[in-house]
């Protein structure tokens, strides 16, 4: 249960103790927010002692009287009112009048309460307050949160791009000042890794645009006729090459061919990510085994490797932005880190999820269900 303070300033004290009877067992819901909210009641009598309480007791809600002795409620609402203030002050006159109203208005206050008034109204205004209070806080939460996530989020992409960039930056020197002298031949091994890197770079940016796409809902999809079989083959050879150099063994199996209402482009970009993976982090003279079915309305894309694998831990962090698996094993292995989370992100676009099951030394298992029809 959360507490919500109110300080009620009337001169009047059957006003102030009828005003926080009213309250004191009143409870409220909020809506999106899964909890009661309640509220801690001060009073005061005074102008002066309602500014004093304000700084002590830092009330989030205030019942104002117009009509004070000395110093005047509009005078009060002068004084407390500031743009860093959460403060919701509702003024309550015996001469409630439009102009009355347009000029507490005018000096911050949020609503109006007209004397004489029943306890429910009382409650009503002060329930409207208390949710235009919460949910102004729940905005500016969010607010700090999507500063904090871009901040981390470009952070990030700074320092995974600073190390091809400051790599291939050194290769170019060393080009330039021709530190292995003049023959063309021996920087051969440099412009090569230089274009490995500029490749990952590339791959990096693109995944980006894919992610943000996703994230922004601005991503045309074109719903057709899939052959999930068709792509899955597409994906294997886009792997072969790297396959056949390390002696990876990439094996499809699927009792039928599987014809889907889908995105192509989606389904490649699911399909390269899951094969790539298991090649790229597999062990020399290994095996990649790709096993796709069809039941009940939901396609089940299996990529098992005999890889390097990974840790329960590793696995539960792998399909955030950014997250890469760093170790001795992975040290030379290069990749954007945002492949797994647009896997996440696509399957969530069909109603599916992804899984990750992993033995360290052993090898990986990635399952990605999607929800569709044929």
């Amino acid at each position: 249960m959360s507490i919500l303070k109110v300080l009620v300033v009337d001169d009047e004290l059957g006003m102030r103790l009828g005003m926080k009877k009213s309250l004191a067992r009143h409870r409220i819901n909020i809506p999106d927010i899964e909890e009661e909210i309640s509220f801690d009641i001060e009073m005061a009598e005074t102008g002066e002692e309602a500014l004093e309480k304000v700084t002590t007791f830092q009330p989030d809600v205030m019942l104002l009287d117009y009509k004070l002795p000395a110093m005047s409620g509009l005078e009060v609402l002068e004084e407390v009112t500031s743009e860093d203030s959460e403060m919701v002050t509702i003024m309550v006159t015996a001469y409630a009048s439009l102009e009355t109203a347009v000029s507490a208005i005018k000096r911050g206050a949020f609503d109006f309460l007209a004397k004489p008034f029943e306890p429910k109204e009382l409650r009503d205004v002060v329930e409207k307050a208390a949710r235009n209070l919460i949910l102004a806080r729940q905005v500016k939460k969010l607010e700090e949160e999507r500063r904090q996530v871009r901040f981390q989020f470009i952070s990030v992409l700074g320092h995974e791009l600073k190390a091809p960039i400051n790599a291939v930056e050194g290769y170019l020197g060393i080009l330039s000042d021709k530190v292995l002298g003049q023959e063309i031949g021996k920087y051969d091994d440099m412009v090569n890794r230089s274009m490995v890197r500029i490749r990952g770079m590339k791959k990096m940016i693109s995944d980006l645009l894919d992610l943000t796409r996703i994230e922004s809902g601005q991503k045309v999809r074109t719903l057709e006729q899939v052959n999930v079989n068709d792509i899955a083959k597409l994906a294997m050879e886009t792997v072969e090459i790297a396959a056949n150099e390390r002696n990876i063994e990439v094996n499809l199996h699927a009792d039928e061919e599987i014809v889907i209402e889908a995105d192509s482009g989606e389904i490649e970009i699911i399909m390269n990510n899951v094969i790539s993976n298991a090649v790229k982090y597999n062990k020399d003279n290994g095996q990649v085994d790709i096993t796709l079915t069809y039941e009940n309305e939901k396609v089940t894309i299996s990529v098992k490797d005999t890889g390097i694998g990974m840790t329960q831990e590793e696995a539960d962090s792998l399909f955030s932005e950014f997250k890469r698996i760093k170790n001795e094993k992975t040290r030379n292995i290069l990749g954007s880190g945002l492949g797994l989370s647009i896997l996440k992100r696509i399957s969530g676009m069909y109603n599916g999820d992804v899984k990750v099951t992993s033995e360290p030394d052993v090898g990986s298992t990635f399952t990605v269900n999607l929800l569709t029809t044929k």
